[in-house]
């Protein structure tokens, strides 16, 4: 049961990310200390620094070796269902787009689990939830967020791709009206694959470029290491990689309080915009993990961790990511907000109702 000294814990964890979301908010609305454009430029700071080294203390300092994969095939399992249903949506519906896909993706499946995650199922499940949802974070980082890097940038490839060749371009999307307008032309167009085929490429040329990319892999291959053979990290490196990826979060929210603060509104994507985020992050993201979680057999325990961390407030690095690449950041931004602020009252109703 949650004492008042467990609830005091996750207030020490939240609360000072809300003091460095304030103080960036008041930095431009009400002390005009920043530009849009210096605001940009910290913003690139959290995407290129502060997230990667975040990410590799987290993948570097846990252990391979001991994770629960069961648990972790559930959470796996609940973000490859919403990719089919989403992909089915985005390509066999006319309101389907690869920007929802990518931002109801992210509502619903990636969760806070280091801020909020870690201190409340802890004082919710005790110490061994706490490291349940340390691997969680680790698979966000190096499966979940590369992911999502990808779908932003073979968003970026395919726009560029249709801006330069607009003929071209569109035999990817509709191969058969674009081979019969070649017969609105008299000319030969490229087959689709090799349009695709150069798309992907400068994906990947993107993505090898992407510190995110590196961190993630060069952590999984130190935990694979240092766990096996038990050898520690220097401690030159250690003590200088500490120093921003403990920076990490607090910039992030940083980041949030700054592009909080350049939109006319604190509910930027509006209303009705913002109930569909809420929805979908509190009641879609926990049930289609139930049903992952049922199906993989978890059961007791193991089954209410995964359902109540479903139910946390949307993550902070999805909300750096859309910002960063532009993809419908006052909904993320919204969501992180928000969730933060109602967390707490639905978690506790989830945690209470699996109780009974």
């Amino acid at each position: 049961m949650i004492t008042w000294k467990d609830l005091y814990l996750v207030l020490t964890a939240v609360v000072p990310l809300y003091v460095a979301m304030i103080l960036a908010y008041g930095s431009v609305r009400w002390w005009k200390i920043f530009s849009p454009d210096q605001c940009s430029g910290i913003n690139r700071f959290v995407a290129i620094f502060a997230v990667p080294l975040l990410s590799f203390h987290f993948i570097s300092t846990n252990d391979p070796y001991a994770m629960n994969f069961r648990f972790i095939a559930a959470d796996t399992l609940q973000k490859i269902i919403m990719l089919f249903v989403l992909g089915i949506w985005t390509n066999f519906t006319k309101n389907g787009s690869l920007e929802w896909m990518i931002t109801i993706f992210s509502l619903s499946t990636l969760p806070n689990t280091l801020v909020m995650g870690i201190p409340l199922l802890i004082a919710m499940y005790g110490e061994y939830s706490g490291s349940l949802m340390v691997q969680v974070v680790v698979l966000q980082c190096i499966i979940w967020y590369t992911l999502l890097l990808f779908l932003f940038e073979y968003r970026g490839a395919k726009m560029l791709i249709m801006e330069q060749f607009p003929e071209t371009a569109a035999s990817i999307l509709h191969p058969k009206a674009t081979g019969a307008a070649d017969a609105g032309m008299g000319k030969h167009m490229p087959p689709a694959s090799v349009m695709t085929r150069l798309i992907l490429i400068m994906v990947w040329r993107k993505l090898i470029r992407n510190p995110n990319t590196y961190s993630s892999l060069i952590g999984l291959v130190w935990s694979l290491i240092a766990f096996r053979w038990h050898v520690s990290m220097p401690k030159i490196i250690e003590k200088s990689i500490s120093i921003l990826s403990d920076a990490g979060l607090g910039m992030a929210m940083f980041s949030l309080g700054l592009f909080m603060a350049l939109q006319p509104k604190i509910i930027a994507c509006g209303n009705s915009v913002a109930t569909f985020s809420m929805a979908v992050r509190f009641l879609t993201g926990p049930a289609v993990m139930a049903a992952a979680s049922i199906a993989v057999g978890l059961r007791g325990t193991l089954l209410h961790v995964a359902i109540v961390q479903a139910a946390l407030p949307q993550g902070i690095v999805p909300f750096v990511f859309a910002k960063e690449y532009n993809v419908h950041p006052a909904i993320l931004s919204t969501a992180v907000i928000f969730g933060m602020l109602i967390a707490l009252p639905i978690t506790l109703v989830y945690y209470i109702v699996l109780g009974l």
